[in-house]
């Protein structure tokens, strides 16, 4: 790594280094548009959380600092000096035990450097950056001390995806619901925060000041500006509302890596792919996570959160549903023991396993977690007794937000529905025979839908007065039964794109003969990811 905090180091110095190769984290064609210049400043503890500064704050030393791609650590008085382009964000890297602190005339965490602002010649009408101005002498980042308990639980949240402000409200309802029943130390938003219309971002920020918790943020499809001729400048709203387009923060003893993996192929370009974009981290990102891996102990746990899965279940050949470049990623990520990464967008709940032939080579499979949407199907559907669409997911799990409970490197998740309540999982009897393309003499069959399920769950159910013992069931590839009678009876409550899918998460098994059509006492048994077990008692109608 490249010592970017001498204090003498000019944008000279800066191109001497990459041209005599010096530092081979960094690329030189990252530079060659001649626009780079030194950015300094100051990571300080803000004692007594003062609002303005006296000059003889304490510097911190050690901090990690970034320009999006470089990564450099403070001195002893707190100082550092990075490199800097035109729309870079120069961030600090929150360390363990330290909290990002508001100071008069000061920086909150990052400074977005664009002098100029949005180009005016392309055009935009969506927001866009306004001129930042000359950069400052010093940009200083004030931190407070905090205490960070071992154990902590964070929420994890996808595709709130509101459109309009009546579907903002709708968010806000859940999402202050969820924070209010699990006391969480943080939130992280995986992207397609609003449904296009990117005025909505100030409300947005204000929901998550409302929850009194730090919130963090990846972007998504849905968040771009999509009259950008270009991916260079599709996130300009962003930049100007929430802050840096990926980024990274440590707590206790975690490091978490916020990405973001949608490459926008520009206005009125569908050559490529027909929705426009396609999953893809890219070079600086990359370099970027490697820096910042660089100043992580191996045995840490390392969460990273991207919005476009690295792999799908229903769509796994789709450009716009997976990572191009994930090998890329899942190799950086190799050789350590504690790893999990989070991702959103499609609107279903999935479980995926990572090995060497995914680039991931390690003891055990990486963990790549695709989360429930917090809008469902959209905000679709009849609306349950707070006037909130119901809004189930297309795979058959109820619109929510995940829980990730860490411990040390440990972690575990659990899906959070205020609006299905507690249940884990829902069990039916189904007739399939006489579905097209079905078994016409198939037996009535037992499925339970996991909400939360994966590869590594395991379902069983016994039934009252069967003495033979629990039945086991299998994981099955299809619709959940209930998704597809829903969106049928909803239809003309539900947006006209949502369609049943298929589902990552159904167990089936037979139904026991000699059981007649009448109620079914059963207790379901369900053994989850993280090998914690639940028994569910319900009564289930056969069908006749």
């Amino acid at each position: 790594m490249i010592d970017w905090s001498t204090q003498n180091v000019t944008r000279r110095h800066v191109l001497a280094k990459l041209g005599a190769g010096a530092g081979a984290i960094l690329s030189s064609s990252t530079y060659a548009s001649g626009d780079t210049e030194i950015a300094r400043g100051r990571v300080y503890e803000d004692v007594g959380g003062r609002s303005s500064r006296t000059g003889f704050e304490p510097g911190i030393a050690g901090v990690m600092v970034s320009n999006g791609r470089d990564v450099t650590l403070t001195r002893s008085d707190g100082a550092w000096a990075l490199p800097v382009r035109h729309g870079d964000t120069i961030f600090v890297i929150k360390p363990p035990h330290w909290a990002v602190a508001q100071s008069a005339g000061g920086a909150a965490g990052h400074y977005l450097y664009q002098p100029h602002g949005t180009p005016l010649e392309l055009g935009l009408t969506t927001p866009r950056v306004a001129p930042t101005g000359r950069k400052p002498v010093s940009i200083d980042f004030p931190l407070v001390r905090c205490r960070e308990p071992v154990a902590f639980e964070a929420l994890l949240v996808a595709d709130t995806q509101a459109a309009n402000a009546l579907e903002l409200s709708f968010a806000r309802t859940e999402i202050l619901s969820c924070v209010a029943f699990t006391k969480p130390a943080f939130a992280i938003h995986h992207g397609d925060v609003l449904g296009d219309d990117l005025r909505l971002f100030p409300e947005h920020l204000a929901i998550t000041a409302e929850t009194g918790i730090p919130w963090h943020h990846c972007p998504g499809n849905h968040d771009m500006n999509l009259d950008s001729p270009a991916h260079s400048h599709a996130f300009e709203a962003w930049k100007a509302s929430i802050g840096p387009t990926h980024t990274a923060f440590q707590y206790a003893g975690a490091t978490f890596i916020l990405l973001n993996n949608v490459e926008y192929f520009g206005r009125g370009s569908r050559q490529r792919s027909e929705r426009g974009y396609r999953g893809y981290i890219g070079a600086d990102q990359l370099q970027f996570v490697a820096n910042v891996l660089r100043n992580v102990p191996l045995d840490h746990l390392v969460v990273v959160s991207m919005h476009i899965p690295l792999v799908s279940f229903e769509a796994p050949q789709s450009i716009a549903d997976t990572t191009a470049d994930r090998r890329a990623l899942l190799n950086l990520l190799s050789g350590r023991k504690h790893t999990v990464s989070f991702a959103g967008h499609s609107h279903t709940t999935e479980h995926h396993y990572l090995g060497s032939d995914d680039g991931f080579n390690g003891a055990a499979p990486h963990h790549h977690h695709v989360l429930t949407a917090a809008c469902g199907s959209w905000w679709s559907g009849p609306c349950d007794a707070r006037g909130i669409p119901v809004a189930e997911s297309r795979d058959g799990s109820p619109k929510g937000i995940h829980v990730l409970s860490v411990e040390g490197n440990r972690y575990t998740t659990r899906l959070v529905s205020p609006s299905a309540g507690q249940a884990p999982l829902r069990a039916m009897i189904c007739d399939l025979a006489g579905e097209p393309g079905g078994d016409q003499n198939a037996a009535r069959q037992l499925l339970v839908d996991v909400f939360d399920g994966g590869p590594r769950t395991r379902v069983s159910i016994a039934i009252d007065g069967v003495t033979s013992g629990a039945i086991a069931l299998q994981k099955t590839a299809m619709e959940d039964p209930h998704i597809v009678d829903h969106y049928a009876r909803h239809k003309a409550l539900c947006k006209p794109w949502v369609a049943p899918a298929l589902s990552s998460h159904i167990w089936a098994a037979p139904l026991p003969s000699g059981l007649g059509s009448g109620p079914i006492d059963a207790v379901i048994k369900v053994e989850t990811e993280y090998g914690h077990v639940h028994e569910v008692r319900q009564t289930l109608v056969a069908s006749a």
